[in-house]
């Protein structure tokens, strides 16, 4: 069987810092594919993305880009491989005094494969018209707009995205997730991406991979967490489902509220179908999420 080309690969990532370890994080962003980060403040995410970007070293594990382990990646290599490599960071962290014309030029000069007729196009779908104005009297919006245009036309084939969308408003964060989707029709390209904004990467994302406390919780298909279900149940009903022998010991998330119990179904109309009386509805990634950090595996 064809193994599957990976642009980027982590295997057994670990790094300490003070009371803080990543601890044996694993995934794949094959080619094609977007990859959605996500987790608590403090989970580790932010570690994991400084690593593959090589901004700090890892004490265990192993990071390939392009199917080439970062330790191996000659001098000589590195300016390609680092060319092929796009980030766009939480804030617009570039010179304040600098306009949007200037910043491009920067990446021009510093990037091979950039594209000056793709940064004007990106630049005209984004409406981005302030390309004489210095950063710092950029809003928001218009920001990460100018990070977008200038990454995306650098010639890069993965991207790493923080929080890309986080404090946009509801037109631009369309915006720029239109302009995500349009990127990757290239098959060839993949992105791993970091939100809170969960709503966004239900629309995006082909896999989820949840950290929580320097761990890998969850690592799946949108698919498979789109079949998940989130029951509501009673004292009772959940003793009767937890002496049904179908569910193995620990498949089964349980969080308690007042009243009732929180129920994370890994299939939901399976169990539809086996309790067709109990309370039961579809679980975003945001349930998800919640139930797998603060509930109790049962």
């Amino acid at each position: 069987m064809m193994q599957q080309v990976c642009n980027l690969r982590v295997r057994g990532a670990g790094k300490s810092y003070g009371d803080f370890s990543l601890r044996d994080v694993s995934l794949d962003v094959p080619a094609g594919t977007i990859v959605g980060l996500i987790g608590q403040n403090g989970a580790g995410k932010t570690t994991l993305m400084k690593a593959i970007l090589g901004t700090i070293a890892l004490e265990q594990g192993s990071i390939e880009l392009f199917g080439r382990a970062m330790e191996d990646i000659t001098e000589r290599e590195l300016p390609e491989i680092k060319g092929r490599v796009g980030y766009v960071s939480a804030v617009t962290a570039y010179p304040q005094v600098m306009t949007v014309r200037e910043i491009a030029r920067l990446y021009e000069l510093a990037y091979p494969r950039f594209d000056r007729s793709a940064f004007e196009e990106l630049c005209s779908t984004l409406a981005l018209d302030t390309l004489r104005k210095p950063i710092k009297d950029l809003s928001r919006g218009m920001g990460m707009k100018a990070q977008l245009a200038c990454v995306l036309a650098s010639g890069a084939d993965f991207l790493i995205l923080d929080e890309p969308t986080a404090g946009l408003d509801p037109i631009v964060r369309d915006e720029v997730l239109d302009v995500l989707r349009g990127w990757m029709k290239d098959e060839q390209r993949s992105i791993l991406i970091s939100s809170h904004i969960t709503t966004d990467l239900e629309h995006l994302a082909d896999t989820i991979v949840l950290i929580d406390n320097g761990s890998v919780l969850l690592n799946c298909t949108a698919d498979e967490i789109g079949a998940m279900g989130l029951a509501h149940l009673r004292a009772a009903e959940l003793e009767e489902l937890l002496a049904d022998s179908s569910y193995a010991p620990g498949s089964l998330h349980v969080l308690k509220h007042e009243l009732s119990y929180a129920v994370l179904i890994p299939d939901r109309r399976a169990f539809a179908r086996a309790y067709p009386a109990f309370a039961l509805d579809p679980a975003g990634i945001d349930e998800v999420m919640t139930l797998l950090v603060k509930g109790e595996a049962r």
